[in-house]
């Protein structure tokens, strides 16, 4: 099985592109950054040193302390395709992250992007 090329892109090279989109909309980088911990347990210094050393997408993912469990609630197309349907695990979780960063931008309720039981 061949990788996706975004599993070697490195987080930090999307990363500014996450900020500018929710930017356009009115949102933070604040939020995003609540976003990612909350996605990930990676706390805003673990996400800064992550960033800082060009970390890939895959070992972002692998890496990160404590996989928010209420991610399997996260629903919906991304890029045209069912987030709750990716069976590559990597994948899916880049996708998870990317709907919720797609969700801030379409200003949505940081609660409701934010899955709780």
């Amino acid at each position: 099985m061949t990788k996706h090329k975004i599993y070697t892109m490195s987080f930090a090279s999307v990363y500014p592109h996450y900020i500018t989109k929710a930017k356009k909309k009115g949102r933070t980088k604040a939020e995003v950054d609540e976003i990612i911990r909350w996605l990930t347990g990676y706390s805003q210094k673990e996400i800064e040193a992550q960033i800082e050393k060009q970390i890939e997408f895959e070992i972002f993912f692998k890496e990160a302390p404590q996989m928010n469990p209420y991610r399997r609630q996260i629903k919906g197309v991304i890029c045209g395709i069912r987030v709750e349907d990716i069976e590559e695990p990597i994948m899916q979780e880049i996708r998870y992250l990317d709907k919720m960063i797609d969700e801030l931008a379409k200003g949505k309720a940081m609660e409701k992007i934010l899955r709780q039981p």
